[in-house]
């Protein structure tokens, strides 16, 4: 049985492993005492001589293995995890704010059309009822509770009231649940997708990696089980499932939200990656992961 070990312990365990603690010790301590131990594994695990091999770990570090080096890539995958957060907000609220101008102005006599069977399939209004639009939900939102008490008939808030909560990934459910396709390509075509299913597949993505960077999990190296579709607007990297992939399709989406914003992603992108590329050992370790190319 594993046994918790001090923060000067595990400094020491460290060093046993081969890695130079090229920081003075006090700071090293502090470091730990903020980032924890079993975090700063996985930023350490690409420096050990069994990488990318989990099996036959020996957690033996390569010669040469420095601590502020560990540190600079944990510091990497935090800027970059900043940076596509701030985005994918943009389009999470983008994203939202179409579907419910499209589609509310598509059924104008149903306000909520979310939980009607003619424009949405079963599967969705079953878990919206028993999952989502729930008595606390009702009161745990002012504006739900008192839109209720001003319309006490009304079993629910229109669309542009309830679907502001929606999570991003419950916004992409209720997209692919629309029963018109017609609807869907032309909610799909505001971000120059012609193919609705290509736009699910990113979209599909993008919550993924919005979650990963909303509960601060490791970015640089995350691989998908999903693959992402490539094609003339968007060309993925050698492994479509890797990190690199979806900054491009932020980027794509971004182009049409607003080109000004998409530019300036790109540009801070771009020189996130410069500013680590000076130091080689964690330029070769964030190529390797995420087949990143600065002429993208």
């Amino acid at each position: 049985m594993k046994k918790a070990t001090t923060v000067e312990q595990q400094i020491e365990k460290l060093r046993e492993r081969g890695m130079d603690i090229d920081i003075d010790e006090e700071k090293a301590i502090a470091i730990l005492n903020d980032i924890g131990y079993f975090r700063l594994g996985f930023y350490c695990f690409p420096f050990e001589e069994a990488y990318p091999d989990k099996k036959n770990r020996t957690h033996q570090y390569k010669e040469g293995t420095r601590f502020s080096d560990v540190i600079a890539l944990h510091d990497f995958d935090m800027e970059l995890r900043r940076l596509l957060a701030c985005c994918l907000n943009r389009i999470e609220i983008n994203f939202r704010t179409n579907i419910i101008y499209t589609v509310s102005n598509q059924y104008v006599n149903n306000n909520t059309w979310f939980i009607n069977h003619s424009v949405m399939k079963r599967d969705f209004i079953d878990k919206f009822n028993k999952e989502f639009y729930t008595p606390r939900f009702r009161s745990d939102h002012p504006v739900i509770t008192h839109h209720h008490k001003k319309y006490p008939n009304d079993n629910y808030a229109p669309a542009w009231k309830t679907l502001e909560y929606l999570t991003f990934g419950r916004l992409v459910r209720l997209y692919k649940s629309l029963k018109d396709e017609r609807l869907k390509k032309k909610i799909s075509e505001k971000y120059s997708v012609r193919n609705e299913k290509k736009l699910e597949n990113y979209f599909d993505a993008l919550v993924e990696t919005r979650n990963v960077c909303a509960h601060n999990l490791v970015l640089f190296d995350h691989k998908s089980h999903r693959r992402l579709q490539s094609g003339h607007l968007v060309t993925m990297s050698k492994n479509s499932s890797q990190t690199f992939s979806v900054i491009k399709i932020v980027y794509f989406i971004l182009c049409s939200i607003c080109q000004e914003r998409a530019d300036k992603m790109k540009d801070e992108t771009k020189a996130l990656f410069n500013k680590y590329a000076e130091n080689n050992l964690i330029s070769r370790i964030i190529d390797d992961s995420m087949s990143y190319d600065n002429d993208w």
